[in-house]
């Protein structure tokens, strides 16, 4: 029998070559560095994309309270939850958001970007969020990643 194999391998969770990324939001667009930072932690910009397999990379957004949102979405998009009690609406504008838990905005953008079932929860795990540069994740030695060269 011939050795040439035309079989396609399919990547896993134990073939990906995880990386640790570090990217800046100072200046950015929210919606545009969520979108960017979910193919990251998705994994589309890998050659072994697989749809159904945690193939991405780990992200860490630094300064996220530093993004920037465009036209009137600081005053009038709003965040909404429910406390789960009878009159348990509750709602935040994105300025509010910004000035108690600037990472809150970023984590938001990214999740709601991300599958909706059992593969985006754990995508969601492979992102960091902090305020500030400072970060806890030396160790992991993260490579810079410019958005701007980023499709």
């Amino acid at each position: 029998m011939d050795t040439l194999s035309y079989k396609t391998i399919s990547g896993n969770k134990e073939t990906a070559n995880k990386k640790w990324l570090l990217v800046d939001a100072e200046g950015e667009t929210l919606g545009r560095l969520a979108s960017k930072v979910a193919k990251l932690i998705r994994g589309k910009h890998k050659t072994n994309f697989t749809p159904h397999a945690d193939c991405g990379d780990n992200v860490i957004v630094i300064n996220a309270e530093k993004v920037v949102l465009t036209g009137n979405k600081m005053a009038d998009k709003v965040y909404i939850r429910h406390t789960g009690y009878p009159g348990g609406q509750r709602s935040l504008t994105a300025k509010e958001l910004l000035e108690k838990r600037p990472e809150r905005l970023v984590e938001k953008a990214v999740k709601g970007m991300l599958p909706k079932n059992k593969l985006g929860n754990q995508l969601y795990r492979n992102l960091k969020v902090y305020v500030g540069a400072e970060h806890n994740h030396e160790a992991q030695k993260p490579e810079t990643f410019n958005l701007e060269t980023f499709k």
